[in-house]
């Protein structure tokens, strides 16, 4: 009897062996499984909605709290402009133009090519007040600042990145690392698309790129179908998108049902979510085949409203322009997340010019795109973002350049719940530290992700075993209550 006993417990021991952890977890599905895969599946709820799977990446999902912004325009302005030439009046630095700041302010600061016995040099670009807010812009932006009522001001950003990719990656992704997701797609993540014929998060680019490239609008370890989709402003939107000579719609959607099915199997026997995200990816290809040709075509857009935006302008290269354009029809047809990013701001030498050159290209079509939205009653439901990775220094690099500065610099933002006509927080007299009321990026994401009825501290996905957000972990990031309108 023993013996017996003994045979069967060795069998069944080697019947565990060789099964694998999967074949187990499948098998068991009313067992031990079964509390596996519920687990699974729990971890990959977000936004408020409890009891339903994420089969569908890009399914819309409710808030967590009442939403003020239905979708963003952030515009990014890669290699930082100078905002003493646009919106950071200090007169006194002209009292003090040429000296050079006490080594009690520059101790422990680390400059990306400067060194501290730089001098001050004061902005040459005269400023003036605007709007019944008595916002201040120089010259350099007259369309943009017509906006000032509407527009919310923040003079206190700070970042601990003080070169530029890094700084794009802590200012989209909410860290200086590689491989994690954009806001873009954590919004995307957290409430699906709108749109059943357009991603959620589309990119759109102007002038020299962006030193993080596609890393700062990647979904990172999030489904890939959340990530930012690259549009051109010409030609084919997307790459491939279009079927090859002699394939036929209806061939094409007998081929991707047959994709379907297999891909489906494949989910039943892994539970991978990646795959419905493969599924979800070639169905919204399929649909954008029709959508996006259309989106582009603004053959149908009215002469005043071209020569508005500045798409045509004789000696000013249109590409802006169209993006600003397209990111209104965008969100018009429900895409959720728009990135508009403009390079070529880092002025190292030859401030003047590369101020005036790049206003030129950029101020028109964005003060355009404010009055489009509020115009068509869309400005109170989206959120404008004028921002960028970092500010200058008040200091002069070479004969007429600034360098990094990331203590203290401004971004702005316009319409979806924030406060208009408000300028926020003061630096010191000089541009070179902050005074009062300090906005860490992380703080900005979270106000950001409020306006869309977002809590980022609840926002969460596990991967690897860790909790990830977009504001980081611990207490970073929080809530700035006084930019909400």
């Amino acid at each position: 009897m023993r013996t017996r006993l003994s045979q069967k417990w060795n069998q069944f021991e080697q019947t565990l062996a060789d099964a694998t952890r999967r074949d187990f977890l499948t098998s068991s599905a009313n067992g031990l499984g079964g509390l596996a895969l519920s687990a699974h599946l729990a971890s990959e709820l977000v936004a408020g909605e409890k009891g339903a799977s994420r089969t569908d990446p890009l399914a819309p999902r409710s808030a967590h709290l009442r939403a003020k912004a239905k979708a963003c325009i952030f515009i990014y302005l890669a290699g930082a402009p100078s905002h003493l030439e646009l919106y950071s009046p200090k007169p006194k630095l002209k009292q003090f133009n040429g000296q050079q700041l006490p080594d009690s302010l520059t101790k422990g600061i680390r400059f990306a090519f400067i060194n501290k016995n730089a001098k001050l040099m004061a902005s040459k670009r005269p400023y003036k007040q605007y709007g019944e807010s008595g916002m201040w812009f120089t010259d350099r932006l007259p369309h943009v600042s017509r906006h000032a009522d509407d527009i919310c001001m923040i003079q206190t950003m700070h970042s601990e990145a003080f070169n530029h990719h890094p700084a794009q990656m802590l200012m989209c992704c909410g860290q200086q690392k590689f491989g994690l997701p954009s806001v873009g797609a954590w919004l995307n993540y957290g409430l699906g698309a709108p749109s059943k014929n357009l991603p959620g998060y589309i990119v759109l680019a102007a002038g020299p790129a962006a030193r993080g490239g596609a890393t700062l609008y990647s979904s990172g370890f999030l489904p890939s179908t959340v990530a930012g989709v690259l549009f051109r402003s010409k030609g084919e939107p997307v790459l491939n998108l279009n079927n090859p000579k002699g394939l036929t719609s209806a061939a094409q959607r007998i081929s991707l049902d047959a994709l379907k099915d297999l891909n489906k199997r494949r989910f039943g026997s892994l539970g991978d979510q990646e795959i419905n995200s493969r599924i979800s990816a070639y169905e919204l290809a399929f649909r954008m085949q029709t959508a996006a040709p259309d989106l582009i075509d603004l053959s149908g857009e009215t002469r005043q409203t071209l020569e508005s935006y500045g798409v045509q302008r004789k000696g000013v290269p249109g590409d802006f322009s169209r993006n600003c354009l397209l990111a209104r029809r965008m969100v018009e047809r429900g895409v959720r997340f728009i990135n508009i990013f403009h390079g070529g701001w880092d002025a190292h030498g030859g401030l003047e010019g590369n101020v005036a050159s790049n206003c030129n290209v950029v101020d028109q079509p964005v003060g355009a795109l404010l009055a489009d939205l509020k115009q068509r009653g869309m400005l109170d439901s989206t959120l404008v973002v004028w921002g960028t990775e970092f500010g200058r220094t008040p200091l002069v690099q070479g004969k007429d350049g600034r360098d990094h500065h990331p203590h203290a610099f401004p971004i702005w933002m316009a319409g979806g719940g924030a406060r208009g006509g408000y300028t926020h927080g003061r630096t010191d007299d000089l541009g070179w530290s902050i005074q009062e009321n300090p906005v860490h990026i992380n703080d900005f994401q979270a106000t950001l992700m409020r306006l869309f009825g977002i809590d980022d501290k609840r926002l969460i996905h596990r991967f690897k075993g860790l909790d990830f957000r977009l504001t980081g972990v611990g207490e970073s990031g929080h809530v700035v209550n006084d930019l909400i309108g």
